[in-house]
C-alpha cells in the first residue's frame, strides 16, 4: 500500500475545511462512483497547516468533485492557526482600505486633535496665494484692527497690479483717521471726513477731487501698517513653501469651501491663520500688525471694480500709445503758441509732504521765461514768493498776516534774493513748466482722454516723469509732476489771462 494510502487508512492525514453557510458546492458527477474523501489535493492543503509537505499529485482523469460532506472535523490546532490567519488577512485588508480611500474620509473639521502638518500640496496652495492675489488684480476688502471700543473698521479695495489701496475708515477707535484713503507703496493720502457714519462703506468709485492731503504712515502701526499688509498680499513670483504650518479644520466663507491652515505669511508673522480655496486663493486672514495690534481682513473676491486713483496718484487710468500725425502736429507747434500766450495765470496743487501741502497762484511767461508765485504752506500759514527762471530759483518770506494776492510789481527782497538751482518739487514743477516746450517726439506717448473743466484734453507723457494736458486747439492746460515719493503735483494754466512776471 502506498504512503498515502496507508495515511488515509489511519485517517490521521486529511483535514477538510468545514463547508461554510450559505455557499454553494457542488456534488459529484452522477456518472463517477463517488472516490474516498482522502485526496492528494487535500492531503497537501492540511500538511502544509501542520508543517509537513508531502508529495504532490494530481486528481485522476474522472474524479469527482467533492462538496466536502464527508471531511472530517477540524483539529483544534488548525482552527487556531485558521483563526490566527483570517484575523491577519482582515487587518491587512483594513490598512489597504483606509490607505487607498484617504479622499471618502469624514471631515473632521471641529473635532479634537483633527490638526496637523501640511501636505507638501498644501504648502504650495500657500505658497502661491500672493501670486494667485496679482493674476486676479483687486478684491474687496472689510478690516478690523484692534477690538471692541478700540477696534478701527476698513471697507474698500485692493489692486494688486496698479498697486493701490482705497479704504472708507470707520469705527469707535477711527478717531483722526476717520475719511477717505488711498494709499500706493510710497504715499498715503487722506481725506478726513469728521462727520462721517461711524460704520465704514464703500468708498464713492469716483473719488471726491478736493481735501486730499498726504499723511505721513508711523511705521508698524495704524494706516501705514495696513496698507502694508494689503499691498503685501500681492507678488510676482511664487514664494517658498512654508516650513512648520499647520491644517486646521475646514471651513465655509461666503459659500466657498476652503481650509484653514496656520501658516507664516510675509506681511504678517509665524501665527497667521489663513483660509484658501483650492485655487490657492485667500479668503480671510487673522494675525498682528508690526506692533502687535489683532488684525483681521476679509477679502471679497467678486467684488473688484475698476479703481480711480485722486490726481495726485495719477487720476483715471488709461492705455498708453505711439502719437498720431495730429498729436504731433499740436506738439510742434506748442513752443510758438506758449510764446503767444505770454502771461497765463497758474495754480499749483502740490500734496509734498505731510510738513508741507502747498498751495500756490501766480503767473507763467514763456517769453521770458519765467514763473512769479506766492506760496502758502496749508497747516502753518506760512508764506513765501517764488521767482523761478530755468535752472534757477530765489525766494523770499512773506508776512503770514498779510494779503494772499500775488504783490506786483515784484518786491525789491525777491528781486535781490540770492538764487540757487532748483531744490524741491514745487521748484522741479516750475522748472518742468517753463521747459515744456523742450519735448522729444520720440519719447512721447499718449496716456489718455480726460476733461478739465469744460473741456476735452489729452494727456500726454513726456520724459522725466512730466505729463503734459493739452486741448484739442493746442493750448496747454495743466502740467504734471511725478515727485520722488510717486505724488502726482499739478500746475494748472488758464491760458489767455494774467500778465507777465515784473521784473
Amino acid at each position: 500500500m502506498s504512503r498515502l494510502h496507508r495515511s488515509a487508512a489511519r485517517g490521521d492525514g486529511d483535514q477538510a475545511v468545514p463547508r461554510e453557510p450559505g455557499r454553494g458546492h457542488r456534488r459529484a458527477r452522477t456518472s463517477t462512483p463517488a472516490r474516498p474523501a482522502t485526496v492528494a489535493g487535500r492531503r497537501r492543503r492540511a500538511g502544509l497547516l501542520a508543517g509537513h509537505h508531502p508529495a504532490l499529485t494530481t486528481r485522476p482523469a474522472g474524479e469527482a468533485e467533492l462538496d466536502g460532506a464527508d471531511d472530517p472535523p477540524d483539529g483544534p490546532d488548525r482552527r487556531r492557526i485558521a483563526l490566527a490567519a483570517l484575523v491577519a488577512v482582515a487587518a491587512i485588508s483594513a490598512v489597504t482600505l483606509v490607505a487607498g480611500l484617504p479622499a471618502w474620509m469624514p471631515d473632521r473639521a471641529g473635532e479634537a486633535g483633527a490638526e496637523r502638518p501640511l501636505t507638501a500640496a498644501e504648502a504650495d496652495r500657500v505658497a502661491a496665494l500672493r501670486v494667485t492675489n496679482l493674476r486676479d488684480v483687486r478684491a474687496g476688502v472689510r478690516i478690523t484692527v484692534d477690538a471692541d471700543a478700540a477696534r478701527t473698521e476698513l471697507a474698500g479695495w485692493v489692486d494688486w497690479a496698479r498697486p493701490l489701496v482705497y479704504l472708507d475708515v470707520g469705527g469707535p477707535g477711527a478717531g483722526a483717521d476717520r475719511g477717505l484713503v488711498q494709499a500706493i507703496a510710497s504715499a498715503l493720502l487722506v481725506r478726513p471726513g469728521p462727520a462721517a457714519l461711524p460704520t465704514p462703506a464703500r468708498p464713492p468709485l469716483v473719488p471726491p477731487a478736493d481735501r486730499w492731503r498726504m499723511r505721513d504712515p508711523a511705521g508698524g502701526h495704524g494706516l501705514g501698517a495696513v496698507r502694508d499688509l494689503l499691498l503685501g498680499l500681492g507678488a510676482d513670483r511664487v514664494d517658498r513653501p512654508v516650513l512648520g504650518g499647520r491644517w486646521l479644520r475646514r471651513e465655509q466663507v461666503d459659500g466657498v469651501p476652503v481650509d484653514v491652515f496656520q501658516a507664516p505669511l510675509a506681511p504678517l508673522g509665524e501665527r497667521s491663520t489663513l483660509w484658501v480655496d483650492a485655487d490657492a486663493r485667500l479668503h480671510r486672514l487673522t494675525g498682528r500688525l508690526a506692533d502687535g495690534t489683532p488684525v483681521t481682513v476679509d477679502l471679497i473676491r467678486a467684488d473688484r471694480p475698476a479703481l480711480r486713483p485722486v490726481d495726485a496718484l495719477g487720476g483715471r487710468p488709461g492705455q498708453p500709445r505711439a502719437l498720431t500725425d495730429d498729436e504731433a502736429a499740436r506738439l510742434a507747434a506748442l513752443p510758438a503758441r506758449l510764446r503767444a500766450l505770454r502771461g497765463t495765470s497758474v495754480d499749483v496743487a502740490a500734496p509734498l509732504s505731510p510738513s508741507a501741502d502747498l498751495r500756490a497762484a501766480g503767473t507763467v511767461d514763456w517769453t521770458s521765461p519765467s514763473a512769479y508765485l506766492v506760496v502758502v504752506e496749508e497747516g502753518s500759514g506760512r508764506r513765501t514768493l517764488r521767482w523761478a527762471r530755468p535752472g534757477r530759483v530765489a525766494e523770499a518770506p512773506r508776512s503770514p498776516g498779510g494779503p494772499a494776492a500775488l504783490p506786483t510789481p515784484m518786491p525789491a527782497a525777491l528781486l535781490a534774493a540770492p538764487a540757487r538751482p532748483p531744490g524741491d518739487d514745487l521748484d522741479r514743477l516750475l522748472d518742468a513748466a517753463l521747459r515744456v516746450a523742450q519735448y522729444a517726439p520720440g519719447a512721447t506717448v499718449r496716456v489718455r482722454e480726460d476733461r478739465l473743466g469744460d473741456r476735452t484734453v489729452d494727456v500726454f507723457a513726456l520724459p522725466d516723469n512730466r505729463r503734459l494736458w493739452l486741448d484739442r486747439g493746442g493750448l496747454p492746460r495743466r502740467m504734471e509732476l511725478r515727485t520722488r515719493r510717486g505724488v502726482w503735483i499739478q500746475l494748472d494754466l488758464t491760458p489767455g489771462s494774467g500778465g507777465s512776471p515784473a521784473r
